[in-house]
């Protein structure tokens, strides 16, 4: 049977594929962070204080961390339908569970408890899509994939501004949030087992020709060097393939782990937890209108995350517009101590996502293409894991200066220059040899 057009394949395979995975990852990313808004409500009603906050929704990352690798080994051999489901299902139900917090030990199991559920998801979607798109094709289509971060703010927080205002059957507002925004994940984990295919040998909408075109992408000559945009003759097809072992001992993942701390987690998830509370800080509105000026900056970051991730695929490089955004992002936050005000706020905060939300494509098509065959899995999970480290930094680190000092400008100072170092970082990763 002849093999079908590759790029009408993969432009197939994209339009099945992104839209249901970048809603899978909306609802996680809002289960992940809609414990920033539940917390205009929820630190006052139960008693906790900044750092008590920030430990909570950091501590999160904590036990995502310690399961991550497994996790993404385990959905390497048993199948990424079955093990994605299973992800989504007990995260959705962890979820809802945090209505039932009284206290901030409660508080602290739930939350370890979501991290633990979750685990495994967005590395083990990377993992995918390294079994459907070549390296060439990956900056833009997990800049697609991803823009779900910055749509599920841009959707999510008025809803979630709006869901605060629910009082009925006795639960407050808070508790409302958790419960409605938890069970689509409940929901969309049964429908992934009727839905996702492992990959394309087992898509029921590819032909044997179009499995083919796939298989021949992945293992095409001529392939774009991932550091420097120049063409590599490598057929990976026929290099030896790392095992776990070999993939968790390359000091290149390390060093890509160490800068992926730097540059993402620690940015997106302080940033992320805290802004509601910035923002009602500086701009004294309702929950609901705290909502709306919160969906602008992840609207912006939203655009900035396509465009970048659509040039660095053009150019065929990765580490420069990693490093520029980086430093796009530190700007915006620095800036952002230096005014008042709501309008000041929203704009250097925009500024802010514009930068950080440009990195994460260029960075993650860099990273996906570190290790190659059977320690692609381990090592996307390592890099992911040693960078979400950062989830818990960012947020208690904000949480813990602001109550020692009352004021974010310090905590965001910190996390602006662990951007420029992240940056310097990435500079340094050389190309795979």
């Amino acid at each position: 049977m002849p093999t079908a057009n590759v790029a009408a394949v993969l432009a197939k395979a994209r339009r099945r594929l992104i839209p249901f995975l970048f809603l899978l990852y909306i609802v996680a990313y809002l289960d992940r962070i809609n414990v920033g808004f539940a917390a205009l409500q929820m630190n006052q009603a139960l008693g906790f204080s900044a750092s008590t906050y920030g430990f909570g929704a950091g501590i999160f990352f904590l036990s995502y961390v310690l399961f991550e690798i497994p996790s993404n080994v385990i959905l390497a051999r048993v199948g990424a339908r079955l093990w994605i489901a299973r992800i989504m299902i007990t995260w959705g139900i962890v979820s809802s569970g945090m209505m039932f917090v009284r206290s901030a030990q409660g508080f602290y199991t739930l939350r370890f408890l979501l991290g633990l559920a979750e685990a495994g998801f967005f590395p083990g979607i990377i993992f995918y899509f390294t079994r459907w798109f070549p390296p060439r094709e990956r900056a833009r289509t997990i800049a697609t994939f991803m823009t779900a971060t910055l749509t599920a703010g841009v959707i999510g927080a008025p809803i979630s501004g709006a869901l605060l205002s629910i009082h009925a059957g006795g639960l407050a507002g808070w508790q409302w949030l958790f419960v409605l925004e938890g069970l689509p994940a409940v929901v969309l984990g049964v429908v992934v087992l009727f839905v996702l295919p492992d990959g394309p040998e087992t898509a029921r909408w590819l032909s044997e020709g179009e499995r083919a075109a796939v298989r021949e992408a992945l293992t095409e000559r001529g392939r774009v060097s991932e550091g420097r945009g120049r063409v590599s003759e490598r057929d990976e097809s026929r290099d030896p393939s790392p095992s776990t072992r070999d993939a968790l001992a390359s000091g290149r993942v390390w060093l890509i782990s160490v800068a992926h701390f730097l540059l993402i987690p620690v940015a997106l998830y302080g940033i992320g937890f805290w802004m509601p509370q910035i923002l009602k800080t500086a701009s004294g509105g309702s929950d609901f209108e705290v909502g709306l000026l919160t969906a602008i900056p992840y609207a912006c970051g939203a655009v900035a995350m396509v465009i970048a991730g659509r040039h660095s695929d053009r150019t065929g490089e990765r580490r420069w517009h990693v490093a520029i955004a980086a430093a796009v992002c530190a700007s915006g936050l620095v800036l952002s101590t230096l005014g008042a005000g709501s309008v000041w706020s929203v704009a250097t905060l925009s500024l802010a996502m514009v930068g950080l939300a440009g990195v994460f494509g260029p960075f993650w098509a860099l990273a996906s293409v570190t290790i190659r065959g059977t320690g692609a899995a381990a090592a996307i999970a390592l890099i992911n894991s040693v960078g979400n480290t950062g989830g818990f930094v960012g947020p208690y680190l904000l949480g813990a200066i602001n109550d020692a000092t009352h004021s974010f400008a310090i905590g965001l100072y910190a996390i602006a220059a662990m951007l420029v170092l992240g940056g310097v970082l990435i500079l340094g990763v050389k190309d795979r040899s």
